[in-house]
Order: structure tokens, then sequence, then C-alpha cells
């Protein structure tokens, strides 16, 4: 049966690849070579496999050809995505850099109103008492005149009843006459005066009430205006306090527990916040003071705020035109393959781009370490620690204090790298956290 199903083979092949004879002529003769049926079939399906060999590996190769232009074109698309959204992020944050600016500025302003006012209402205030004790002391004098008045004309009648009782009539000597007409004269003229001075203390006091009159209206006006000055200032303190709290939120960090270590840090420089204006008699400060301390208050709050925002990384590392290659989390690790945790984020460059320092702190490390290259780690409070890493030139040096936006160093492409990039860390008492929580926190305030 095999060698029946052989013999048909062979009477195929024959049939259609009869047996060729290829010639070739040498100096010493002619000869051939005899191509056989099977050793034809041999050949055309040898020559097939390598035709269709090379058109799959060239289908291939156009495959990967076209999908490569396909993802440099989504990069090249991503790129500009991620180039305006920075863009739209950089005109907010001027935006609110610029609204912080205008309220400060309206702010101090305000202030420099509310303290024109005080010191407006206290020299009203000293006028109103003045008044008041001249009125108090003019209608002491006026009752003594009364009282003085009073007296003379009661002396008066009591000498004119004894002069009729020792005489039996007025008519006396020429003596007693002189003397009792220098008596009614001094009399008439005292009684003069002291009609002089009551109608004067009768003026005196009618403008008195009118001068308390109008203090009271300035007192009002003053009072209205100090309620709309201090309206706008619990405005901008409220406008100030809302974006950095929400920046430390966004970035995950403690709020209370961070302006209480500030608070802590700084209590021996200020002092004990004090009212603006305290009783002489030991009363408790009124409502407007009470209102004034609590802006005082607030204002703390904001200022506690921006000395633990200066202190901690809210700023981009770098500030030149650089391109955002990898981000925080698991990844296919660029040199080994394999899944594992990027612990940074990557932003790519040329070498020599100056790289800043994104808080103030101090450097702990500034050298050469295996992977980083030549790194440096700045220390920051509240157990936060930076890495800047694959550094081409280093501009800082252990234990040396840095502040936002001191340059550092510059990028290169030392250590286990594929090209020039900063490889951009951010820990928490030792534990990697994602840096852009922090950046773009800060975005919305700085």
């Amino acid at each position: 049966m095999k060698t029946r199903a052989l013999n048909r083979l062979s009477a195929v092949l024959e049939k259609h690849l009869p047996e060729q004879r290829l010639f070739l002529k040498a100096d010493e003769g002619t000869r051939f070579v005899r191509l056989r049926p099977g050793t034809q079939a041999l050949m055309i399906a040898g020559g097939a496999l390598f035709v269709g060999w090379t058109v799959i590996v060239t289908s291939i190769f156009l495959i990967d050809t076209i999908s490569a232009g396909g993802a440099r074109d989504q990069a090249a698309r991503e790129q500009l995505t991620y180039q305006t959204r920075l863009n739209a992020l950089s005109d907010e944050r001027d935006a609110r850099a610029a609204e912080a600016r205008l309220a400060q500025d309206r702010f101090a302003v305000a202030m420099d109103q509310v303290s024109d006012m005080q010191s407006r209402l206290l020299e009203s205030e000293q006028r109103r008492r003045e008044m008041e004790t001249a009125v108090d002391v003019i209608q002491t004098t006026l009752r003594r005149t009364m009282s003085e008045r009073d007296e003379a004309r009661a002396r008066a009648d009591q000498l004119m009843a004894e002069l009729q009782a020792e005489t039996g009539t007025i008519q006396t000597a020429a003596g007693r006459q002189q003397d009792m007409e220098q008596t009614m004269t001094f009399l008439a003229e005292a009684l003069e005066d002291t009609a002089s001075e009551r109608d004067n203390a009768h003026l005196n006091m009618a403008e008195a009430h009118s001068e308390v009159e109008r203090l009271q209206f300035e007192a009002e006006l003053a009072a209205e205006r100090n309620e709309r000055i201090f309206t706008q200032i619990e405005e901008a303190v409220a406008m100030s306090l809302e974006p950095l709290d929400n920046m430390f939120r966004s970035a995950g960090m403690p709020t209370d527990q961070i302006i209480e270590q500030v608070r802590r840090g700084y209590s021996g420089q200020g002092g004990p916040l004090m009212p603006i204006t305290m009783s002489s008699r030991g009363q408790e400060p009124d409502a407007m003071s009470l209102r004034a301390n609590e802006v005082l208050e607030g204002l703390d709050q904001v200022n506690l705020y921006r000395m633990a925002a200066e202190q901690l990384p809210f700023a981009m590392p770098v500030q030149s035109s650089v391109r955002f290659t990898s981000g925080f989390g698991y990844r296919r690790d660029p040199i080994n393959g394999g899944r594992r945790l990027h612990a940074g984020t990557d932003f790519a460059g040329p070498v020599g781009t100056p790289l800043y320092a994104a808080g103030d702190g101090v450097v702990i490390f500034a050298g050469r370490q295996s992977g980083y290259g030549l790194m440096v780690k700045i220390q920051h409070p509240f157990g936060i620690e930076t890495r800047y890493a694959h550094m081409s030139r280093l501009r800082v040096s252990e234990g040396q204090r840095v502040s936002r936006g001191d340059r550092i160093g510059d990028m290169g492409r030392t250590g286990r790298v594929t090209g020039s990039h900063l490889h951009y860390e951010v820990r928490q008492n030792g534990t990697p956290i994602n840096p852009m929580n922090f950046i773009t926190a800060g975005r919305d305030v700085f």
C-alpha cells in the first residue's frame, strides 16, 4: 500500500515536473546535472518557504513601523495636552497671586483707615469729655452765682428793714444815704454780672449740647465706616485662608498639627496676642476690640500658613521647559523590564538644565549614590524629605541651609538612566509619596 502511494506520487511529479538536465560546460568537457522530479519539488518548496518567510517578516516590520509612528503621534498629542494644561495652571496661578496681592493691598488700606478712624474717634471722645467737664464747671459757677445773688438780695432786704426800724423812715442822713447808694450800686452790678454769666452759661450749654450731638453723629459715622472696613478685612482674610487651607489638604498634610507646630516654633518671637485697646478700669474690651482681635487672629493664622508653606516642597524643582516622562507608581522598568515601583516623578530636559529647591530645608546628602547617580537630599520640617537624582553637577554641600528657589544643581544622566532627566522624590517619614500632590496643590497659591 505504501509502495503504491509512492509510485503514484512519483508519477504525479514526473507528469508535472519531468526530469531536467542542467548542462555544465568546462575545458575538460561538458557535464550535466540530473534534476529529478523530487529534487525539483524540494527546490520549489524551499523557495516558496523563503518567499513566505520574507513576506511575513516584511509585514511585521511594516506593522511595527506604523505602530511606532502612531505611538509617537499619541505621545506628541499627550505632550501638547500636558503643556496646554501647564499653561492654564500657570495662568490660574498668576491670577490667584494677583488676587492675593490685591487682597493684601486692600487689607493694608483698610488697616490704615481703621487706624485713622480710631485716632479720630479717640480725639472726639477726648473733646466730648472736655466739653462735659466745661459744662459741669459752668453749671457749678452758675449755681454759686445765683446763690450769691440770693444772699445779696436777702442782705439788702435785711439792711432796709434795719434802717427803717432805726429811723422810722427810709430817709436818712447824707452819710447813710451815700452808703446805701453804694451798696445798691454794688448789688445792681453784681446782679448784672450774674445775669450776664447766666446768659453766657446758657449759651455755652447750648453750644456744648450741639457739640455733643455733632460728636455723636461723627461717632455713628465712624462706627459705620469701621463696620464696612472690618467686613472688607474679614472677607480678605477669608479669601487668603481658603486657598492655603485647600493647598495643605490637597497635599494630604494635617493642617491643625502643622499650624500648631509652627506656632510653637515661633512662640518666642511675638508674645501673646493682645487686644487693640484695653480698658483702664479693668473692664472687658468692647465689641469692636474683640472683632479686631478676631481679625488679628485670622491674620496670624494666614502668616502661620505662609511660614509652613515656605518650608514644604510646594514649588516645581524645574522652572525651564521640560517633558513629563514618568509619574509616581508602578510601571514597567525601562532598563530590565518587569513591573517595579517608581518612587518619584521624572522630568526630561537637556543636560545642564537648572534645578531648584522646592522648599526651605537643610541639605542632608550631596554626592553619588548607587542607582541615583549624583543626588541631593533636603530635609524639610514635618518629616518631609525631597530627593533630586541623576544630576550632572552639584551646587550645594551637605549641611547647607537652602530656601525655596535656590539653585541646587544641574540636570544630567548619571546613575541608572536611559537619558537626561530629573528623578524627583518626596518622602514623609521615609515613605515615598506622590510629588505631584504637592506641586498641583502649590500651583493654586504660588
